[in-house]
């Protein structure tokens, strides 16, 4: 039986993370979104026992451009996704990818166990990461 490499999810992560307030409009966290060029940003909690949130371009474009709905009153809160899929920093990328690929997202926040953010990871970067391993063990395995 062929062995599997080991990547945890620490090693894939992207450790810079740009957050919003979820008061914020809609038309602020794009710009924030822009001029760090990612397509996601982490909501922040409002305090220690609550949740992290995150926005996405998929989620401006279903909560305000498909509803036709102005970029400047809409605030954060009412177009992200709260809760937010969160993994663990030594959970093997094989299991990280399969949980993102039955969830149907495209990233998640990567906590420790103190429930603090680490970091952001993507599905795209866990795959291509994943595949190289792949490669320079000299095969294809089921991920």
């Amino acid at each position: 039986m062929k062995q599997e490499p080991y990547i945890p999810v620490s090693a894939v992560m992207t450790r810079t993370v740009h957050t919003v307030d979820s008061m914020a409009t809609v038309r602020q966290a794009m710009e924030k979104m822009a001029a760090a060029k990612v397509g996601s940003l982490v909501v922040d909690r409002r305090d220690d026992k609550d949740e992290y949130g995150m926005i996405v371009v998929t989620d401006i474009a279903r909560e305000v451009v498909a509803r036709n709905l102005s970029f400047d009153r809409v605030q954060v809160y009412e177009a992200m996704s709260k809760p937010v899929v969160t993994l663990d920093p030594a959970m093997d990328l094989r299991y990280a990818i399969r949980l993102l690929v039955r969830q149907g997202l495209g990233r998640a926040l990567v906590q420790g166990g103190d429930r603090q953010m680490l970091g952001v990871v993507t599905l795209r970067d866990m795959v291509l990461r994943y595949a190289a391993a792949q490669d320079r063990n000299g095969g294809g395995g089921a991920a």
